[in-house]
């Protein structure tokens, strides 16, 4: 386990508003006043401290939240997004042009592999899925056009874990950019820690842990945060993934939670994994000392953070796992939704919703079963009543023994 605290860094940043207030003021603008042509003109070359020039490039609540992130994965500097997807299209767009190459790990949220194998490939961009479980297969993938690796810290919705180290070795041994999606678990790993380049959020997820809002960020050095903001030649500048102001003051209040949200879902996951365990489940979760995941994640997280709030298990068929997800809803376990993250349990089946663009004989070959469950566990105070309600509703189906 690693000593960093993420929460650490982020309670000793304090911003203020403009009349001292103890949450920063809301800039409720788009554009932005200069004294002097001059000043003005110097803005468009380069980003200036404290002065704005238009809220598609910066303003003042966008700065401060970017800033907060990159404490958070102790980066240089952040740039916030207006989605998730939008933080990964734009890394990828701004390291990538026609002819290069990206190496990407296979098991990954779907939309991100739609937009590798559909889209880029419009533009000149080949992506390559490998297993990244074995690093010998990224390196034979590797060629003088790689320019990015990308993995998942956590994968989705599989939940393996990524040997970020061993990557990383493989990455800088080339010479290329390792991007990797920290949304299943901020603060339980920092992968710029561990040799990563860039690391995305969905802040939609965890970071903001209550599912009103659609948000993303991208960490890394402040010189590559100064190429997606460059006027000229920037990816978040050019294509515009604007995140709302209001959104962005609301994400930073609830970022001063997340080290107390993430221990509480991964206390009530770990809880649930066990038990399920116990049942003879098949039980994703790399928490459990029985995961082929268990001794890479004691080495890389960090401690007092726990192993996330994601559980998976398969209960063989998608008939099976239709009416296991319907029932629990009707149990009030939580509710029958994709993403994750949320004060309540969420479930869904992976591979018939936010794993369905991924083919199915790709996703027989990764270990994507019909009958895989997603669990986003919740922050339900009495973790046992969520069990017997679920037990319960298997029990009815037949999955474990009446």
């Amino acid at each position: 386990m690693r000593n960093f605290d993420p929460s650490t860094n982020i309670h000793d940043y304090l911003v203020f508003g403009e009349f001292g207030d103890v949450n920063p003021s809301i800039t409720d603008s788009s554009t932005f006043t200069f004294l002097s042509p001059k000043t003005m003109a110097e803005s468009f070359q380069h980003e200036m401290e404290g002065c704005f020039l238009y809220s598609r490039h910066w303003n003042p609540i966008n700065k401060f939240l970017s800033n907060a992130l990159a404490r958070l994965e102790d980066a240089e500097a952040a740039q916030v997004t207006s989605s998730g997807m939008a933080a990964i299209s734009s890394t990828a767009l701004q390291i990538c042009s026609a002819g290069d190459e990206i190496v990407s790990e296979r098991t990954i949220y779907g939309g991100t592999y739609a937009f590798f194998k559909n889209f880029l490939p419009r533009l000149g961009i080949t992506v390559k899925f490998v297993d990244m479980q074995k690093p010998e297969m990224v390196e034979l993938a590797v060629t003088e056009r790689t320019k990015m690796i990308y993995a998942e810290s956590v994968s989705n919705p599989l939940l393996e874990i990524t040997d970020i180290p061993a990557i990383s070795k493989i990455a800088k041994a080339h010479n290329i950019k390792l991007v990797v999606d920290n949304t299943f678990s901020p603060m339980v790993i920092s992968p710029l820690h561990l040799g990563a380049d860039i690391v995305i959020h969905s802040m939609t997820k965890y970071i903001n842990g209550s599912s009103d809002c659609v948000a993303g960020c991208i960490c890394s050095t402040k010189e590559f945060i100064d190429s997606l903001t460059d006027v000229n030649s920037g990816a978040t500048m050019l294509l515009g993934p604007v995140l709302d102001s209001l959104r962005a003051a609301s994400l930073l209040k609830n970022l001063h939670t997340l080290h107390i949200r993430m221990k509480k879902h991964g206390e009530n996951a770990m809880y649930l994994a066990e038990k399920f365990e116990k049942l003879g489940l098949k039980v994703f979760y790399p928490g459990l000392k029985s995961s082929k995941h268990f001794r890479l994640i004691e080495d890389i997280r960090n401690e007092g953070f726990g192993y996330s709030g994601m559980i998976a298990i398969d209960v063989g068929t998608y008939e099976r796992a239709a009416s296991l997800l319907e029932m629990m809803q009707q149990e009030k376990v939580g509710y029958l939704a994709v993403s994750l993250g949320y004060f309540k349990t969420l479930f869904s089946s992976p591979g018939h919703s936010t794993s369905s663009e991924i083919p199915e004989d790709e996703q027989q070959e990764m270990g994507l079963s019909e009958g895989l469950v997603r669990f986003s566990i919740g922050l339900d105070g009495d973790i046992k009543l969520a069990y017997e309600r679920i037990t319960k509703c298997m029990k009815k189906i037949g999955i474990i023994q009446a």
